[in-house]
């Protein structure tokens, strides 16, 4: 049994390597195979495809780097601030290592990326949750929903190209103080704005 996990780990280390160096459409099985000094057979018997292996390289990652250290909360803290902590610990890792996030994303879309989809509930829904204690639950499904749709939405973008990874955390930042602060007065200059300007102008 010990054989058979020191094995495990050996190929999972490849694989992540692999996926920090040529990303996730640059991995094939036939160089981890050579890098863990293991058969395909031996890949195949132990993670099943290669979807299944790249989610399992990347759930062993999230949990080392992203996931830890959740439940540190200050007590002083603010709303804002423990959403931006939580923010930070997920995406700061990513922005060292961006090819991760990349297949993060296209795993995450693929057969198998419900696991990390569960992963992530089962790491961070509970550090939210102590962040979010006492808010109205209504308030918080509607923060949850925009946050997390904003969150996956950024992804994509830098994927396709059309962002920075350093920009997706400044981002975050702007939507987490536009939900958590009074916008009423912003909000209401826009309407005068819009009531004094000239029809059609």
């Amino acid at each position: 049994m010990g054989s058979e996990s020191e094995t495990s780990s050996r190929i999972l280390a490849v694989v992540l390597d692999s996926l920090e160096r040529v990303g996730y459409d640059g991995l094939y099985l036939q160089e981890v195979a050579r890098g863990a000094r293991v058969s395909l057979s031996t890949i195949y018997k132990l993670f099943g495809t290669r979807d299944q292996l790249i989610v399992a390289a990347l759930e062993q990652w999230m949990a080392r780097t992203s996931y830890t250290d959740l439940a540190a909360i200050d007590p002083d803290e603010t709303l804002r601030e423990g959403l931006m902590r939580l923010f930070r610990r997920v995406f700061e890792p990513w922005e060292h290592s961006p090819k991760l996030l990349e297949a993060y994303h296209k795993a995450r879309t693929g057969p198998d990326g419900s696991r990390l989809e569960a992963q992530g509930i089962t790491a961070l829904v509970p550090a939210a949750g102590a962040v979010l204690a006492g808010a109205d639950p209504d308030y918080l499904d509607d923060i949850g929903r925009v946050l997390t749709g904003l969150s996956y939405g950024l992804i994509g973008r830098y994927v396709d190209g059309a962002l920075e990874i350093t920009d997706i955390l400044p981002t975050l930042e702007k939507a987490v103080f536009r939900l958590t602060a009074d916008n009423e007065s912003a909000a209401n200059s826009a309407h005068i704005s819009r009531a004094q300007s000239p029809t059609g102008s």
